[in-house]
């Protein structure tokens, strides 16, 4: 995502010939946007998107948990044998 607005940035600084990046090439000004592309199809075949996203439901579904047995008063109750 922060290349996407890297490449954003540098593309309207082009566009508008502001500051050095007015002499640049646009290979470079869009730059950013091929590292983006690279960088999400790496997350995506190592499974890096996959994993991250598998630990944020775990922690929603821990969270959801913890607050359902503190509303029904067992957070820190032993269990029962």
């Amino acid at each position: 995502m922060y290349l996407l607005g890297l490449g954003l940035v540098l593309m309207a600084m082009k566009y508008l010939a502001y500051g050095p990046v007015a002499a640049w090439s646009w290979i470079w000004v869009l730059t950013p946007f091929a590292l983006a592309v690279a960088w999400w199809a790496w997350a995506d075949a190592s499974g890096y998107t996959k994993r991250r996203a598998m630990e944020r439901e775990l922690e929603r579904k821990n969270d959801r948990i913890n607050k359902n047995r503190q509303n029904i008063g067992t957070l820190g109750k032993s269990k029962r044998r």
